[in-house]
């Protein structure tokens, strides 16, 4: 599977919000969130309460960590399992380079902030599972483009009113197809392309493909 979505000029998406989607698509997109949300939830309730006790055995708490990102509505905070030693933002802060390195890709390849059970974590995602909850509120829905930061918006240029008009997903299509093995501008392009190619169809192939992608733990950090 190709890790890379190359767009050329005359494939460029449109600058218009794609809120041409029919009530109907909309509606039965929001409703296969919130079911088979509920459903993973009482599924993976065992699952989130060990992970839960992992994390204070690791570092103490709190458990979660919020992570203030843009939405359709403007920001929200996302829940994430809390990855990184409490004092992770004095670590970035004493070091130049990884300042310098995260203020590039809004990420670190080997980043000394996370915990060994963090780490095992992000290999498979995990510490996602509580931006179920965020599905289940409508911030979010279960397949959609990344959620970034307000710094990160910059980088998608002229597409920054096309990214914030959809919500962001638990997964989406760059997360099935290369994650943190691709570029910054290629995780764009991804994003841009689901955006701009949208289809129900398209979400269940996502869907589907998830579990195998976070099985191999390929791409995360």
């Amino acid at each position: 599977m190709s890790t890379q979505v190359r767009l050329t000029v005359a494939e460029r998406p449109p600058i218009v919000a794609p809120q041409e989607r029919s009530v109907y698509q909309r509606a039965l997109k929001r409703s296969i969130d919130v079911m088979v949300t509920i459903i993973l939830l009482c599924v993976l309730f065992p699952l989130l309460l060990f992970i839960s006790l992992l994390v204070v055995f690791a570092d103490g708490f709190p458990i979660i960590y919020l992570r203030r990102v843009l939405g359709v509505d403007g920001e929200f905070d996302a829940y994430k399992f809390r990855t990184m030693y409490r004092n992770a933002d004095a670590m970035l802060d004493a070091s130049p380079r990884l300042r310098d390195e995260f203020t590039q890709n809004f990420k670190l390849r080997s980043d000394p902030r996370v915990t060994r059970v963090g780490g095992w974590l992000r290999k498979y995602s995990l510490d996602e599972l509580p931006q179920l909850i965020n599905v289940l509120k409508g911030q979010m829905s279960l397949v959609g483009p990344r959620m970034i930061t307000a710094e990160e918006l910059a980088k998608y240029g002229e597409y920054q009113n096309l990214l914030v008009s959809v919500q962001p997903g638990l997964t989406g299509y760059w997360q099935t197809r290369g994650r943190q093995d691709v570029s910054y501008e290629e995780r764009v392009q991804m994003d841009l392309y689901y955006i701009t190619h949208w289809t129900l169809g398209l979400d269940l192939t996502i869907l589907l493909s998830t579990p195998l992608a976070v099985l191999k733990g390929k791409g995360a950090y």
